[in-house]
């Protein structure tokens, strides 16, 4: 009998999560059934979503359970197969993260190529956070060439993305925020054409130093201040890509929300959110366009990677605290 370990929620949090709202376990795996496949786990993937899940609350991806595993987007070997579309040796993506072994049925997994690039670069840029990037910057702020762009989150994985896929699309200049000076530098080296590190304070100031002429695109990955002071500094017709309100995401009161939304009415500006799900049919398009620009270098990514399967939670929290630069993985 396969037994796999896996983390199950243990409680709900109250705020910021802490580990003692995981709970590490071991679970008996039954024999496969026609159709699926056994896969090992080598490496998962942790994303600020997630804290969005662990509430029991209705929204646009089911939440986790009490007492049940995590799930998530991880990459294993195929180590048993019922299916004829997988061998064993086989190397797949699927959802069944946080955990050793996973039996899924095999329309739930893909094949990916490690030969065409590393096994991270799939949990990232060619992955979910580059389709992420992709479909804010096109289908939901239709960023136009000449465009004057700014982007929240800038050293994190969608961040690093957007701005560099920005550039590709045609922007005039791309601005980035970031929370340390060495991230500032990172998102420079990646070409953009300016950062600033937004614990220096006054966000809208900044951003008005970078963009003299204001800006005409934002891809907000932080809320708060932040798309406040996007809003700021529009031009008339300015569009935001709303992807994400991580300084948000742990408040236990009401989020106050930006105090001059009213100059959307003046800019004739659009702000609109979006969730990958509703644009997945956009994922051929993003592959013909944007991959090969991976695989030739045009286009960089930074993986910060930690070890072990005992430090996923360790992982998650620190996606709170900006730890890492690039997309945050774990090693199993």
């Amino acid at each position: 009998m396969t037994t796999t370990t896996q983390w199950v929620l243990a409680s709900r949090p109250e705020g910021t999560p802490t580990a003692e709202n995981f709970r590490l376990e071991e679970a008996e795996l039954p024999a496969l059934e026609d159709g699926q496949i056994l896969v090992e786990n080598t490496l998962a993937s942790v994303d600020p979503y997630m804290r969005g899940r662990m509430n029991d609350a209705k929204s646009y991806i089911e939440p986790f359970q009490i007492d049940q595993p995590l799930t998530g987007t991880a990459i294993g070997t195929v180590t048993e197969s019922r299916s004829e579309h997988f061998q064993v040796g086989d190397t797949v993506r699927h959802f069944q993260g946080w955990r050793s072994h996973a039996i899924l049925p095999a329309d739930k997994a893909e094949a990916i190529d490690t030969n065409a690039a590393p096994a991270e670069a799939y949990l990232g840029i060619l992955g979910t956070t580059g389709l992420t990037a992709y479909v804010g910057l096109t289908a939901v702020g239709e960023l136009k060439e000449g465009d004057v762009a700014f982007i929240s989150g800038a050293a994190g994985a969608v961040g690093s993305a957007a701005g560099q896929i920005a550039k590709q699309l045609g922007a005039s200049r791309v601005i980035g925020s970031a929370g340390t000076p060495e991230k500032v530098e990172y998102v420079k080296d990646l070409g953009f054409d300016d950062a600033f590190n937004y614990k220096d304070g006054d966000v809208s100031g900044q951003l008005g130093k970078a963009a003299p002429e204001g800006i005409d695109f934002y891809f907000d990955n932080v809320g708060g201040d932040h798309l406040e002071a996007a809003i700021d500094h529009f031009n008339t017709f300015g569009r935001v890509a709303m992807c994400g309100a991580i300084s948000q995401y742990n408040d236990r009161g009401k989020a106050t929300g930006p105090r001059n939304l009213f100059q959307a009415v003046g800019k004739c500006l659009t702000l609109r959110g979006f969730v990958l799900g509703q644009y997945r049919h956009l994922d051929q398009e993003f592959q013909e366009r944007i991959a090969p620009l991976v695989l030739d270098g045009s286009i960089t990514y930074e993986t910060t990677v930690r070890e072990g399967l005992d430090n996923m939670p360790g992982a998650f929290l620190e996606l709170f605290e900006g730890t890492n630069t690039g997309k945050m993985v774990v090693k199993l």
